[in-house]
């Protein structure tokens, strides 16, 4: 006990010490946040200003691109700035604020995804009922549940890890804050710890996963029963979207947090890191417009109106 000291900064190790490689990082990560940042903003605008996005698919897909954002910019940017600056540290204060957020976003993302599967759901097996039940009161309720379920996720494992004294060291071998290397830095017997929060997000990932996978069996049973080959290409069009999300979100994050933590940097951890922080709120867009018509002409809309408005300036001011 008397060896015990408080923690008040850790050291993110994260990809290498090498000066001309850390720029190549700060590069890479801005390029992937402005990606981002433009592509979950344009969405978002999109389904605001247009009234032909405004259902409830559109509704949570425009959340799901704020929770995108939240998401990336809790992550990357102090990554970044640790890059430029060539320094690696973080306060306690801001690792917490870290965790927290990242974990908040991060649930209420999985939320939402398992509302758009029980929404596509709907739209596609019961489309007489579908106003019905996806009415605008539902729709703010499911809302306001998936974020609540943030919340309370995210205070349930930021208390329970923070709760920890930190002791053996004040290295974190990754990029960010992240809780299996945070529960590997404590004095005391972690090991019911990590087992709870195994199990926790064990817990809601397949709760989650199997609603989903029913969704879906239910909906390409149906879909297979609709006479027309077109009526059968507009219901895939707005499902496989959906399905590659939820696959690369649900398996990256499975294997981030349930894979044995090394006491080393790893390259594996690096880049499984990356793939469930960076990769999905850079894609999620261009996964959505591509596929998605209405989208794509809101777009070219939004797009058409910006031009005109230019020209009419620059008229003005001629």
């Amino acid at each position: 006990m008397s060896n015990w000291t408080t923690v008040t900064e850790f050291l993110l190790l994260g990809f290498s010490d090498t000066r001309e490689l850390q720029i190549l990082h700060f590069v890479i990560f801005l390029a992937a946040y402005l990606a981002a940042l433009v592509g979950n903003l344009l969405v978002i605008t999109v389904v605001a200003m247009d009234h032909h996005l405004h259902s409830p698919m559109y509704y949570f897909l425009g959340n799901l691109s704020i929770l995108d954002l939240g998401t990336i910019s809790v992550i990357v940017p102090k990554s970044m700035a640790n890059s430029l600056l060539n320094t690696r540290t973080i306060s306690y204060a801001a690792c917490v604020s870290q965790v927290s957020l990242f974990l908040l976003f991060c649930a209420a993302n999985l939320a939402f995804l398992t509302i758009m599967a029980y929404d596509r759901y709907v739209a596609i097996c019961k489309p007489l009922h579908y106003e019905m039940i996806m009415n605008r009161r539902a729709c703010v309720q499911m809302v306001a549940s998936a974020w609540a379920a943030g919340v309370m996720y995210s205070a349930v494992h930021t208390g329970n890890t923070f709760s920890l004294p930190f002791c053996h060291s004040n290295i974190i071998n990754q990029f960010f804050c992240e809780i299996p290397q945070l529960l590997k830095l404590s004095c005391s017997d972690t090991y019911r710890r990590e087992l709870a929060v195994v199990a926790f997000s064990v817990f809601l990932c397949l709760g989650c996963f199997v609603f989903i996978v029913v969704s879906y069996v239910r909906i390409f049973t149906a879909v297979w029963r609709i006479p027309s080959e077109q009526g059968r290409q507009k219901a895939f069009s707005t499902c496989i979207p959906h399905l590659i999300v939820i696959s690369l979100y649900i398996s990256t994050g499975s294997f981030a947090y349930t894979k044995p933590v090394s006491d080393s940097p790893s390259p594996l951890d690096l880049l499984a890191a990356v793939l469930y922080c960076v990769v999905p709120p850079l894609i999620n867009p261009v996964i959505y417009s591509m596929r998605n018509r209405e989208i794509q002409a809101a777009l070219r809309k939004l797009l058409h109106r910006l031009i005109h408005s230019k020209n009419n300036i620059s008229i003005f001011l001629s």
